[in-house]
């Protein structure tokens, strides 16, 4: 509400001047009242001071008040037809000082505002009519003109006018044209009405008749609004506290200074007088209370100029201006010159210059001088009998409710001039701001042109002047600037002592004082800058408060840095923590979900059959697509798989190579190798085909899940497996992975698809008839064996067998990669139609595209490079030479004479047959001549293949291959991976990139004799002289290097390297279970 009010009492009490373009030419006390909770009850506003000469008059470039450039510019049609209103520049009032526009004001906008704000206080229709009535009245009241007739009396020019302005007044037209050019004035003689005489009134006393009839109607209107807006936000309840704001112009200082001035540079002394009397006395008071020495401050009291003013006796400013005003009044030059002699008594004070037609009063903010014309005109401001007849007499309501002290026919007393009500309304004020606890804003303008930019120095320099700062800042600096009870002042400084805080904490088990003093005193501030009292500590200049302030925030900065230091600790701990657990259950999650299923296919098989040692291992997971048919490349084998197996987008639960078996034409059936694909929804069958150097997959069967029955299994540890189908032959395989199989089937199907375990399982054969399958037990068999429908095998591990606990963790750092990828060595892509380059060869064959290097692990299990196997031959001749009959298996280290497990457990590596030994002569005997070195021995035959493609050797250990060149295969890996042997360099290289079939046989040659070694010279002449030398270097090396040489050219740990196939090893000695091993 109080927000509200503004739009209304701005355009009703603001003008433009020229300092100000929306300057407030009236005071305004806001009281705005509370209530013990402290919520806003209500608010009074009062009213000091309202400019009424400007309603009449301005000095050049000003406006009237803003209501009636809003009235007179958008006023409506009705209230112009009504009322006569046209533009501003139709009326005296608004036109004479030459300014209707103003700059970034929008009247007509401010216009819509007022009228919002009337309907929000709750004025009604009839009475905004009213409100209009009475400014357009004021307007053409400015328009009536005066001349003098021939008796020398002012005389009406146009009688039209005033014909409007008896209509808008509702009155009639005689009495309005005789109030406005006649005086009534009744005699009276011993206390006796006396007679009544209308006095003529010359031009100047008509003007200021009908200027003070506006005038008065003006501040009746304003004052009416104030009472209407004091209803509206009256309090609700009752109030128990009061905050005070008082809006009034400043100190003012023009070229031409009149009445209005004085009277608002006087309400600025009594305020200056107020700050005086609550501030500086008391401080002093203070002081001696609280027994601080102090400096007396010397100051200027105003108060010598208030009574210059306002004093009766001797008479002031204002008395004199009454007395002129009493005696002179029709001549109004006459009346300046009455005050002119009249303020010759007011000389006698130091303060107060009179020259001839102006006078000059210093004032505490400076000297202002004032003009004497027309300033006892102004000073009148009475309403005249008649004026108030005239409006009590109105048949308008809305005018009468404006005027309604009645008339007092028999009062003698003089009416009150603007001087006396000033003056009055002064005093009001004062008393109660001398009640309240004041607070003082002082507004300063930095440059005329309302830029945020601009900063003028002269102008701001004038107002800190006249605003009275330079005063009150002296005042200031010239007591303490600071002062604040002892708890207070310990509270707010506590932690700059070390002896008063710790950690932020209150230590101080003293009183009050005494920390305030260990305060000052560890702050370092000079003796002289503070005091302590009896209630309070005392700080004399404003710089060393700031210095308190600024090594308080400096505290709380420090200890700011120290939280978020150890937050942002706590958080990167924090931070580095999740992502460990993040990064750790990424890395396990797959695995977790794949123990999870490993645990199912434990429940499922439910202790009926036997398991492998193999499958038991701690590390062994069920990853289920070990051929790697999901996520795979475009050119990847698993690409080709899915595309053969036609299974489109579908997710693969499981992949591997299987044993099926496989009916023949007039044969008994027998087991071939297949590949199974198992995704949600089907099962398939895939033939691997080979047709000369290309390599086909063709799909077989195509089985939904849903037409499984049931699988059926053996109580021992073997792999077969028998797939029952509705309707449809049953699906007999041998899987490595037999209880993977079951376990993803019984998820895929929801659980449905069971087993059954025995020793002899019935099925149906492609022909729909029963067949039965047998199995026994034979513990001479190291590894399954089917032969005429029965399975025989040796004892496995006992039925309820459990996987084994996990091994302890070592501290080395984890692998992130996937348990279906660590320790998997990838095929090479093969194209069939491109070659390397993209370029498709004549023969229809394409090169693979060359793999990124992956490292393999363990680290114990990586191929040596050649060189390091060159360096270890070099160290077993030099051995050879010293040791005289040590056989090749004595010298080969432990590693080389044990058979390595693969990485993924499927593959055993098969080591190779040792070399023959070869005898040294034993040092300190004459040695004989070297023997003719035995008949080499004749060497296995090894398969010979051709390389169909090139292969760059991208690992250590590995052969690389080039295109037509023969190559001897010294061991075979079910893995894909054969050791190759070609000009003594042995290497690991892809088979598919070599053709299947190997080379034909050499026809071999006959033997040549042993060639007898010619005896060096040294040695002839040892043996002619019977010395017994030792043979020379270049003998005992050709000996021990035809000693070293390896009859078949295998490593002894050839396949122990070699890379885990996963579900391709079925030729292990024990198969197992497992895909690959995981850390």
């Amino acid at each position: 509400m109080v927000l509200a009010t503004n739009p209304l009492l701005e355009s009703f009490g603001c003008a433009k001047t020229l300092r100000n373009n929306n300057s407030s030419r009236h005071g305004k006390y806001l009281e705005i009242q509370f209530n013990g909770g402290g919520e806003p009850v209500g608010a009074i506003i009062t009213n000091y001071l309202l400019e009424k000469g400007r309603v009449v008059g301005q000095i050049r470039n000003e406006r009237n008040f803003h209501i009636f450039y809003q009235f007179t510019k958008a006023a409506s049609q009705t209230y112009r037809d009504q009322y006569g209103i046209s533009g501003p520049e139709s009326y005296l009032y608004t036109s004479a000082a030459g300014c209707l526009d103003v700059p970034n004001i929008d009247d007509s906008r401010d216009y819509a505002d007022t009228l919002k704000a009337m309907g929000v206080i709750g004025i009604s229709s009839t009475e905004q009519d009213g409100i209009h009535r009475m400014l357009a009245t004021i307007l053409w009241l400015g328009n009536v003109q005066f001349i003098e007739n021939g008796e020398g009396n002012s005389e009406i020019t146009d009688p039209n006018i005033v014909q409007f302005v008896a209509y808008l007044l509702e009155s009639n037209q005689e009495i309005v044209s005789k109030v406005l050019t006649s005086r009534t004035i009744e005699t009276s003689r011993g206390g006796r009405r006396g007679s009544v005489y209308d006095v003529p009134l010359n031009i100047a006393q008509a003007q200021s008749a009908r200027d003070g009839l506006a005038k008065a109607i003006y501040d009746r209107l304003f004052d009416w609004i104030v009472v209407r807006v004091n209803k509206a936000m009256q309090a609700r309840s009752e109030s128990s506290y009061i905050i005070g704001v008082l809006d009034i112009y400043g100190f003012e200082i023009f070229d031409q200074n009149s009445f209005e001035q004085l009277c608002i540079n006087y309400v600025n002394e009594k305020l200056q007088q107020i700050f005086i009397e609550l501030t500086l006395k008391a401080e002093q008071e203070e002081y001696v209370r609280e027994q601080i020495k102090w400096t007396p401050i010397d100051y200027f009291n105003n108060k010598i100029v208030c009574d210059l003013i306002e004093a009766k006796r001797p008479p002031g400013v204002f008395a004199a201006m009454n007395d002129a005003c009493a005696t002179a009044h029709a001549d109004p030059k006459a009346a300046d010159q009455s005050l002119s002699q009249r303020l010759s008594a007011c000389s006698h004070s130091k303060h107060f210059e009179l020259l001839n037609s102006t006078f000059t009063v210093k004032h505490y903010a400076g000297d202002v001088n004032y003009s004497l014309s027309g300033m006892t005109d102004k000073n009148k401001d009475q309403l005249l009998r008649d004026h108030l007849e005239l409006c009590k007499s109105s048949r308008d309501v809305f005018l009468q409710n404006l005027f309604p002290e009645p008339l007092a026919e028999d009062s003698k007393k003089r009416p009150p001039t603007a001087s006396d009500r000033i003056k009055h309304s002064a005093n009001e004020l004062v008393t109660k701001l001398m009640q309240s606890q004041p607070s003082y804003i002082r507004t300063i303008k930095p440059n005329e042109n309302k830029s945020p930019s601009e900063f003028n120095d002269k102008r701001v320099l004038h107002q800190v002047k006249y605003l009275g700062l330079c005063e009150n800042i002296r005042i200031r600096r010239a007591g303490f600037a600071y002062r604040q009870t002892f708890e207070k002042f310990v509270e707010r400084f506590y932690l700059l002592s070390s002896k008063t805080s710790y950690a932020g904490d209150y230590i101080w088990t003293g009183n009050a004082k005494d920390a305030c003093v260990q305060i000052l005193r560890d702050t370092g501030i000079a003796p002289e800058e503070w005091q302590i009292g009896t209630t309070k500590a005392f700080i004399r200049h404003p710089e060393t408060i700031w210095a308190l302030e600024n090594k308080r925030d400096q505290y709380w900065h420090m200890m700011a840095t120290r939280i978020q230091r150890a937050w942002r600790k706590y958080m990167a701990h924090k931070h580095a923590m999740a992502t460990r657990i993040q990064r750790y259950w990424r890395r396990q999650r797959h695995h977790l979900e794949l123990l999870k299923v490993r645990e199912k296919g434990h429940n499922l098989l439910g202790g009926r059959k036997e398991r492998r040692r193999a499958s038991l291992i701690s590390c062994r997971v069920y990853s289920g697509d070990y051929l790697r048919l999901n996520n795979c490349g475009n050119q990847s084998r698993g690409y080709l798989l899915r595309e053969a197996s036609a299974v489109g987008k579908a997710s693969v639960v499981f992949s591997c190579m299987i044993d099926l078996l496989v009916p023949r034409s007039m044969r008994s059936a027998k087991p071939m190798e297949r590949i199974l694909v198992v995704t949600k929804g089907e099962l398939c069958i895939i033939e691997e085909q080979r047709n000369g150097h290309l390599l086909n997959y063709v799909l077989e069967s195509k089985t939904p899940v849903t037409s499984i029955r049931d699988l059926a299994m053996s109580p021992y540890q073997d792999g077969w497996t028998v797939v029952h189908l509705e309707n449809q032959p049953a699906l007999v395989m041998d899987c490595c992975i037999k209880t993977e199989l079951l376990t993803w089937l019984n998820t895929v199907s929801g659980g449905r698809i069971k087993l059954q375990v025995n020793s002899a399982i019935t099925y149906n054969n492609k022909k729909m008839k029963a067949t039965q399958i047998k199995f026994a037990k034979n513990e001479a068999l190291s590894r399954p064996m089917f032969e005429k429908k029965a399975v025989f095998v040796k004892t496995g591990e006992p039925e309820n067998s459990r996987s084994n606990p996990p091994p302890p963790r070592s501290n080395a750092q984890p692998s992130s990669r996937p348990a279906n990828q660590r320790n998997a060595r990838p095929w090479p892509q093969v194209n069939p139609r491109a070659n390397g380059n993209g370029v498709v060869n004549g023969n229809g064959h394409a090169r693979p595209q060359q793999q990124q290097q992956q490292q393999r692990q363990p680290v114990q299990q990586q191929r040596q490079p050649v060189q390091q196997q060159q360096q270890q031959q070099q160290q077993q001749q030099q051995q050879a030479q010293r040791q005289p009959s040590v056989g090749r298996q004595a010298q080969r280290r432990p590693s080389e004479t044990q058979p390595a497990q693969s990485s993924g457990g499927y593959g055993a590596a098969r080591s190779k047959p040792n070399g023959v030994a070869v005898s040294a002569p034993v040092r300190g005997q004459p040695a004989p001549p070297p023997p003719p070195p035995p008949p080499a021995a004749a060497e296995p035959r090894h398969p010979r293949h051709k390389a169909l493609y090139d292969f760059p050797p991208q690992n250590p250990g590995e052969l690389g291959l080039e295109t037509g060149v023969v190559y001897e295969i010294m061991d075979k890996n079910a893995n894909g991976w054969w050791l190759g042997l070609r000009g003594g360099v042995e290497g690991w290289i892809p088979s598919n990139y070599l053709n299947q079939d190997p080379e034909p046989e050499a026809p071999p040659r006959r033997g040549a004799p042993a060639p007898v070694l010619p005896v060096p010279p040294a040695m002839r002449n040892n043996a002619v002289n019977g010395n017994s030398a030792q043979p020379s270097d270049s003998v005992a090396q050709l000996a021990a290097a035809l000693a070293l040489r390896s009859p078949t050219g295998a490593t002894a740990n050839g396949s122990a390297n070699a890379p885990a196939r996963p579900g391709m090893n079925r030729f292990a000695q024990e198969d197992s279970d497992d895909e690959e091993a995981w850390e």
